[in-house]
């Protein structure tokens, strides 16, 4: 066995080798090697897939991508591992996998991940609005969030730590490191102090909601959406993110995907039909998954309502302290102060509403 394998926890394979972001074929190819043994170099074809914002991802194959056997390198973008986890994420690919939900995680090496390429289409807005779709989409969050992995659930969510984490980051790395792609200033992006006493206002306020802690995804854009057409189901894809949170977090931040990332526009935020409807498929699915009687009632559709509006603030406010890190480390060319800044500024505008909304 070569001296570059190792096996971690879970048998998971490790091989030591850093892959070059900025010429990457060479080292994928000493990569695909191990894994892929019978593949002949000439024979293997490369795609590059551009929707990620954090991390190169590039798909692997012999034949065709749609067949199995297929291959996803990724590497992860420059920093990331400031506010990434990687451990955990590998436990979470793991997690997920061992429950169908998601690809099979092949190895690691040491500046990425490899994984089973997962079939069908990536979903876009317009599949995102249409019911067959968000239907199973809720479906499969609430099978998500009725996994029991091993580990029992945090006393409190590590939510809050995290996005402490992010303001520690903030002040720690010097503006000057930040990234001139984008026409917004300095002056525009609020403070470290006024975005601190916001957090802890926010905390305030959602620590009082009975938002049950579950395991989630916490990063359901659309590109992290597979549709496979033939099978008619729908899974998700990335875990950099997955992790114990509140119930309301994950939905509330997969409404707000519906904006979309390249450029964020809330006017299609889901209109309180959809949310009703998709709300109603989630519960369906959640109390299925979770051995408890199926009927769901309008109260609970109308208190679930209420906890994501309320979590869909934190979603925003979460992303928005990510943008701004963003903004400094990351080499990727988006413009992530315009990202952050349009995050924050709904969580201004919608925060007085939210945190208005009651039962009564």
């Amino acid at each position: 066995m070569n001296s570059r394998f190792a096996h971690a926890g879970n048998q998971l394979l490790h091989v030591d080798l850093q892959i070059d972001e900025n010429e990457p074929r060479r080292g994928i190819l000493d990569l695909l090697s191990r894994l892929r043994p019978n593949w002949k170099a000439k024979d293997i074809h490369m795609k590059t897939f551009t929707e990620g914002i954090t991390n190169q991802l590039i798909g692997c194959f012999v034949a065709s991508l749609q067949e199995p056997g297929c291959v996803l390198v990724r590497l992860y973008g420059r920093m990331t591992e400031l506010y990434v986890n990687r451990d955990r994420e590998v436990e979470m690919f793991q997690v997920f996998h061992a429950h169908g939900c998601g690809p099979q995680i092949y190895c690691t090496f040491q500046n990425g991940i490899c994984y089973e390429f997962v079939r069908g289409t990536v979903l876009d807005d317009k599949l995102l609005r249409q019911p067959s779709i968000y239907r199973l989409i809720a479906a499969e969050i609430g099978r998500i969030h009725s996994i029991q992995p091993n580990c029992s659930p945090p006393v409190e969510p590590p939510l809050w730590t995290k996005m402490s984490h992010f303001l520690t980051l903030m002040q720690s790395s010097p503006a000057s490191q930040r990234c001139t792609k984008s026409p917004m200033t300095l002056q525009e992006v609020p403070s470290f102090e006024t975005l601190s006493v916001e957090m802890e206002s926010l905390k305030r306020h959602l620590v009082q909601i009975d938002s049950p802690t579950v395991l989630c995804h916490n990063d359901l854009l659309t590109k992290n959406i597979i549709y496979n057409h033939k099978e008619g189901v729908v899974k998700f894809i990335d875990y950099e993110y997955a992790d114990y949170n509140y119930q309301a977090f994950d939905i509330g931040n997969h409404f707000n995907e519906f904006a979309g990332v390249n450029d964020v526009n809330y006017s299609l935020y889901p209109s309180l039909e959809l949310q009703r409807d998709w709300l109603k498929a989630y519960l369906e699915s959640y109390k299925h998954s979770t051995g408890h009687e199926v009927t769901v009632t309008e109260a609970e559709v109308t208190q679930l309502y209420i906890q994501v509006c309320k979590f869909s603030l934190a979603s925003n406010f979460f992303w928005g302290l990510w943008a701004i890190l963003q903004s400094r480390f990351s080499l990727i060319d988006f413009d992530f102060l315009r990202y952050a800044m349009a995050r924050l500024n709904y969580y201004f505008k919608k925060k007085e509403e939210y945190f208005g909304l009651t039962m009564s």
